[in-house]
């Protein structure tokens, strides 16, 4: 019996191979795992219906969408149904054509397409990658499946865990199942040899981050860091020749040059690819089956006693969001940019007695009684699950990791979410005790922001901090951290971000900061405003300093029935500034706007808003020219210079432009 069929095989060695016929590779969206069909046809007809050459079964795919016929050595895609195609970014609408390069992505329905010509390789790096993962999540589970036939996984995860014995016996069956499979025959070694470049590659990067824990000692690798890393069926001179391999890596790539851990990452992704033919012919057989067998050890022990496919996603640190869709559907945030992370569970119920285990670890439960939880990993870690019956596709997990890396303003001049003559006026706005709201969408770096100003707060204020889960990390000596609390199992015991404002009240603060106010805390956040603790800060979720003022109208209304016009007039004296934040497509997040809440037109009912800075025409952060109406007050205590904020090198707006307000009108409430 054999694992590994012709079919991996052939879409694995294809890489390097040439097509004497045209060959298509499609898949859909959210699967890794890529088919392929070689036809001679002059043209390939793609639908739904079974007549057709490539048949796509979805719904969204007309029943004879698209002909696809060769031009010249180019490609040309005619779409013939009512559904629009993608090529590449161009949008194909029905009745149209478009020319296309081999190899250039095609979008039908929920598939994506990519036709391989004769000089054109069928699959990218990241598109091997993610099929090689899919091959390694499959092995996993016909051993899972293996392993359960002959004893209870989860009756030796509850009753010995941690028990060295447990461990050892868990690993001899692993390599029994393996002999059963036949994983190591000769008909397996090419694609083999392929999917090991992978562990090498994914072990020096956990090395990597267990160095760097290990030297941290922080909470998060307490967490996820444990015993099964290193099996206990080591071969001592195996892992000698494994640890040689590595070690000769590093320093063709240069690894100990890098200056940080997320360098470092980067270069072993970037670069472990161009070395590997070096390292290929020093992986003789029995070597080979060492470095699979530690890897399928691992992961199945990550599984069995661990959190699975997350283990090594929780522990990387270039990774910001870890997010399951289903238990075969693992997506990551990095650097900004969501992507498939080629990971998943190996069935439902892995899915759940993980999410299980993560949300016991903290003190809270999930289950049909309770299927939605949100928890804090010991590390600050936020983490959001939900389950059936809520979640009808399975099982749901979200962890919005807490970043190792506390931002500066410097940081993000540096990373060009700001401009230095911006960043200036806000440290001068903070200093000053200006109440700043922070607003943009969700992910856009809100509290990121709220964080680098807070650092601007004199040493010698008394600062109280309110957040949902706590994120804020000031460095102050004197800081109040108060965080809210949900209902206990018989429904009392919460205690809301408006309690906690309110109590805050009482607590002599210098300042207050809300990490977000999405609710009624909103109205008691302006009446501290107003009381007397001028400097507060707090964030809100918003798509422009427009939609910030009608939302808080929004988030009062939920609190107390007001008329908007009274609303508005505490609104204008109790915010001085708000600061913009987007998300680029790239996933850059860079500061939008920086205005001023300048008063209150009594005669038009309006609130008067002047930008200080904003962005024109595409360009960066700009002044436009407006002086706020607290100018003074900042140079007159030194704490900013026109000639800094307004010099030679920032372009001016004409004053009849600059002073022209936006206006928000008052609305009649019925």
């Amino acid at each position: 019996m054999r694992y590994i069929g012709e079919t991996e095989l052939r879409r694995t060695t294809a890489l390097t191979s040439k097509a004497t016929a045209m060959k298509v590779w499609f898949n859909k969206v959210h699967e890794s795992r890529r088919q392929s069909i070689d036809t001679e046809h002059p043209e390939i007809s793609i639908g739904r219906d079974r007549g057709n050459v490539l048949v796509l079964q979805s719904p969204m795919v007309s029943k004879r969408q698209a002909i696809v016929r060769r031009d010249d050595g180019q490609l040309v895609l005619q779409n013939i149904g009512i559904n629009s195609c993608m090529v590449g970014d161009t949008e194909v609408m029905g009745g149209d054509s478009v020319q296309f390069a081999a190899g250039e992505t095609v979008r039908i329905g929920p598939f994506t397409l990519t036709f391989e010509s004769d000089e054109a390789a069928p699959i990218s790096r990241a598109e091997l990658e993610a099929h090689l993962r899919s091959i390694m999540a499959d092995l996993e589970l016909k051993v899972h499946r293996k392993l359960l036939a002959r004893f209870d996984l989860y009756e030796l995860e509850t009753n010995q865990l941690g028990d060295t014995n447990s461990i050892l016996l868990l690993e001899r069956h692993i390599e029994d199942v393996c002999r059963e499979l036949n994983l190591f025959g000769p008909e397996n070694d090419a694609l083999l040899e392929e999917v090991i470049g992978l562990i090498l590659r994914d072990l020096m990067i956990n090395q990597l981050i267990l160095e760097s824990d290990r030297n941290q000692h922080d909470s998060l690798a307490k967490l996820t860091y444990n015993e099964y890393d290193v099996p206990q069926t080591l071969v001592p001179e195996r892992e000698t020749e494994l640890q040689s391999l590595v070690l000769f890596v590093r320093e063709r790539i240069q690894l100990d040059e890098q200056p940080d851990l997320s360098s470092q990452i980067q270069r072993v992704e970037y670069k472990f690819g161009d070395v590997f033919p070096l390292v290929r012919p020093h992986l003789h057989k029995e070597l080979r089956r060492y470095v699979i067998l530690r890897r399928l050890k691992k992961d199945l022990k990550d599984t069995v006693f661990g959190f699975g496919p997350l283990q090594d996603l929780l522990r990387a640190p270039t990774i910001s969001e870890i997010m399951v869709v289903k238990s075969d559907q693992i997506y990551v945030e990095r650097e900004g940019v969501l992507e498939l992370s080629g990971r998943r569970f190996l069935s439902d119920k892995v899915t759940e007695s993980i999410i299980e285990r993560i949300v016991a670890g903290v003190g809270r439960r999930i289950d049909k009684s309770q299927p939605l939880v949100d928890a804090r990993l010991p590390d600050g870690s936020r983490v959001n699950a939900i389950i059936p019956p809520l979640a009808t596709r399975g099982p749901c997990l979200t962890i919005r990791k807490f970043p190792a890396f506390r931002f500066t303003m410097d940081d993000l001049i540096e990373r060009r979410s700001i401009t230095s003559a911006a960043a200036m006026f806000l440290r001068a706005c903070v200093v000053d005790k200006q109440n700043i709201l922070v607003s943009g969408g969700t992910g856009t770096g809100k509290t990121t922001m709220l964080n680098v100003l807070s650092s601007f707060i004199p040493h010698r204020e008394r600062v109280v901090t309110i957040e949902d889960t706590t994120e804020l990390q000031l460095h102050q000596d004197h800081v109040v951290t108060l965080e809210a609390k949900h209902r206990n199992v018989e429904g009392t015991g919460e205690y809301t971000i408006r309690d906690l404002v309110k109590n805050a009240l009482r607590m002599r603060p210098d300042r207050i900061i809300v990490g977000e106010c999405r609710g009624g805390e909103a109205l008691d956040m302006l009446q501290a405003m107003n009381t007397g603790h001028d400097g507060s800060m707090t964030t809100i979720h918003a798509n422009s300093t427009e939609d910030v003022l009608k939302r808080l109208e929004v988030l009062v209304l939920m609190a107390v029935d007001l008329p908007v016009v009274s609303i508005q007039r505490q609104t204008a004296s109790a915010i001085d500034i708000v600061v913009q934040i987007e998300r680029k497509p790239g996933g850059r997040r860079i500061v939008t706007q920086i205005s001023e809440i300048a008063g209150f037109d009594q005669d038009r009912n309006e609130l008067i808003v002047h930008d200080i800075f904003n962005e024109r025409n595409g360009s960066s952060l700009q002044p436009t020219g407006y002086m706020p109406t607290f100018v003074e007050s900042l140079m007159e205590k030194g704490l900013l210079k026109l000639e800094f904020l307004y010099g030679q090198t920032e372009r001016f707006v004409p004053e009849e432009e600059a002073q022209q307000p936006v206006r928000m009108p008052a609305r009649q409430r019925t």
